[in-house]
């Protein structure tokens, strides 16, 4: 069982290292502005970045019915669908040109978000039910982690490819090579044949393990549903505030003095991965709440400083931060779902609680795009930013395991032993 279920998160963690594919649009982006005569569409920066901003809201939304489909059905299929429409909305982006953006709108916003929802929502869940609670922070970490990698191989093999091919060919062969990768590693994402008991591995846990699994409606019903969308939201808002506006923060703050900004890029994307594993396990021994709480203070502190950083060793370390802090929370929030309202409906309930994401990813770069516009710099967004993560941070004090309600109590199942018949 171990060994089929590391298969399975490592299946996994390679899925999401390929649906960070969504990543590659700031770079596609930024080509797309360029003029036709230099290898671009002439795209406005706000029409370059649309078919993005509907990626992520797509996928977003996605994540909710995906979640269903994934516990009705196994991941495994979910996941292949997701895979299938995810590299055929980057071949159909490749039919756009200077004069007709609605293919790229349909391929990478449409298409493409609704397989990133459809892989990402398969991947998590299936991995955590292979092991008991004292690993769901640490596999749960892993898996996400491919995610937050990404950018390291995606930026310089996308620079590659639309400085050799041009966009619309860059566009169809990652198409067809994530069409082909994925398809291979979504068919080692399975369930168990058996869920395993998430109290198999109470004692070795410092989280709470939920009595029973929750369905989606029991969920919504429980205050702390609210209480950790609010808080997800406002973590998400404040990353996103900054991950999505880094390179052009690290350009004005130096003075144009620093023009190596895709290096900081790169060491939030590293951090941004490794803090999914290492929150991960810290969660597993002192409690997924606890581990929010402290990356929540540590960022607010880090964001309210920001503004004073105009050197490379402070933007290194700002990056780092940031990047852990956020990937932090992408690994905390999947398995303290899984923690309190159980793993057997993970795909649907952490479905619902990643809306939040969705809101983060929508609103967060815009906010911190009309601050610096209004302002000629970031200083603004970096106090919203903190002030976020701070609330977010109180709230943890009121978040508490829900209650098994009255209902769940009576249609959950026992099993008794037999008796035994005495000689």
């Amino acid at each position: 069982m171990t060994n089929k279920g590391w298969k399975v998160v490592f299946a996994g963690m390679g899925l999401n290292l390929a649906l960070g594919v969504l990543y590659a649009w700031s770079i596609f982006g930024k080509q797309l502005t360029e003029a036709v005569e230099n290898g671009g569409y002439g795209w406005t920066k706000t029409e370059a970045a649309l078919p993005y901003t509907i990626a992520i809201a797509i996928f977003a939304i996605m994540m909710v019915p995906a979640g269903r489909l994934q516990d009705k059905f196994g991941p495994r299929i979910v996941a292949t669908i997701g895979a299938i429409m995810t590299g055929l909305g980057l071949i159909v982006s490749g039919f756009a040109t200077p004069d007709n953006m609605m293919p790229v709108l349909i391929g990478f916003g449409v298409m493409a978000g609704m397989g990133f929802g459809l892989g990402y929502s398969a991947a998590t869940p299936a991995a955590v039910k292979w092991f008991g609670a004292e690993k769901k922070g640490l596999i749960t970490g892993i898996v996400v982690s491919g995610f937050g990698l990404a950018p390291v191989y995606i930026a310089p093999l996308s620079k590659f490819l639309l400085s050799e091919y041009g966009v619309s060919a860059s566009f169809q062969m990652l198409g067809a090579a994530f069409a082909v990768v994925t398809f291979f590693l979504c068919q080692l994402i399975k369930n168990p044949p058996v869920v395993a008991p998430a109290a198999s591995a109470v004692k070795n846990s410092a989280a709470p393990v939920a009595k029973s699994d929750y369905s989606w409606k029991d969920m919504l019903r429980t205050p702390t549903f609210y209480l950790l969308w609010l808080e997800y939201a406002f973590v998400a808002i404040a990353g996103l505030m900054i991950i999505g506006h880094l390179a052009k923060i690290v350009a004005i703050q130096s003075g144009n003095t620093i023009q190596i900004g895709f290096l900081f890029v790169a060491i939030l994307a590293i951090f941004n991965a490794s803090g999914r594993i290492i929150a991960g396990i810290v969660s597993d021994k002192i409690g997924r709440i606890k581990t929010l709480f402290i990356v929540c203070m540590t960022q607010a502190v880090v964001m309210f400083l920001f503004s004073n950083f105009s050197t490379i060793t402070a933007f290194i370390i700002g990056s780092a931060v940031v990047g852990f802090s956020y990937g932090a929370c992408l690994s905390l929030f999947p398995s303290t779902t899984a923690d309190f309202w159980g793993s057997k409906n993970l795909g649907l309930n952490y479905g619902l609680l990643f809306t939040a994401w969705g809101v983060g990813g929508v609103f967060g770069p815009i906010l911190a795009g009309m601050i610096a516009d209004m302002t000629g710099n970031y200083n603004m967004a970096y106090m919203v930013a903190s002030g976020l993560m701070v609330l977010a941070g109180l709230l943890t004090f009121i978040t508490k395991a829900p209650k098994e309600s009255v209902q769940q109590r009576r249609t959950k199942v026992f099993v008794y032993p037999k008796p035994s018949i005495a000689k």
